[in-house]
């Protein structure tokens, strides 16, 4: 199946320069760019697009509040986001990964990477494993108004499920989790499709937030 991927960047030069990267392989399509968060908007309507590749600050409706409309678009059910910027420690991202924002890149990524990555989002994956993701939702997940999920929701986890969203929150894959806690992959699926139903989170980006408001990262594994 052709990956079909929207791009949304206020700069010509970068749309023009990924769509090249994008378009060097058979499996994935530029639909359209867009230069700001109204456009993307609008072509997301228009093109239902896999992948959205979403710069975090235009202009006018910037990246966050594009992200937030197109995920929470019921017309849209399919559309997931991936947040391009150019620092690190962003706070929009994270306000884009509440938003609904499947996981960030830095613009500096690898052609290679970027390729790897559209595709991951494009199959339901979260782009959350390297090191400066789980930094960017340490230093903002406890902010004033970063609230996590109600406690009554958090008391329907079981003790696995806990620490499978904790390891989720590591930027572990199911195979991942299912080797450190000795079980099948499909097993550590269900337990963190699970999780996420309980926790009413969107995907397992979402996910990662709740651990890290909720306090369920960094909890204690069983060995």
């Amino acid at each position: 199946m052709t990956i079909r991927v929207l791009l949304a960047d206020d700069q010509t030069l970068v749309r023009a320069g990924f769509r090249v990267l994008l378009e060097r392989t058979d499996d994935i399509e530029v639909v359209g760019d867009a230069a700001d968060g109204d456009e993307a908007i609008a072509l997301a309507r228009a093109h239902r697009p896999d992948v959205v590749l979403m710069d975090v600050r235009m202009p006018g409706t910037d990246g966050v509040a594009a992200t937030a409309r197109i995920v929470g678009d019921a017309r849209l059910p399919g559309v997931r986001v991936l947040m391009l910027t150019t620092f690190d420690l962003d706070e929009y991202v994270f306000a884009a990964l509440r938003a609904g924002a499947s996981g960030f890149l830095l613009k500096d990524v690898a052609p290679e990477e970027l390729r790897r990555a559209v595709r991951l989002i494009a199959r339901g994956d979260a782009l959350l494993a390297p090191s400066v993701t789980r930094r960017l939702i340490s230093a903002f997940a406890g902010r004033p108004g970063s609230r996590g999920v109600p406690l009554e929701r958090l008391a329907t986890l079981t003790d696995r499920e806990r620490e499978v969203v904790a390891l989720v929150a590591d930027g572990l894959s199911n195979q991942e989790i299912g080797d450190r806690l000795g079980m099948s992959p499909a097993t550590a699926k269900t337990h963190v499709n699970r999780a996420m139903a309980k926790l009413e989170a969107r995907d397992r980006a979402q996910l990662v937030v709740i651990a890290y408001q909720s306090g369920l990262a960094g909890i204690p594994r069983s060995r």
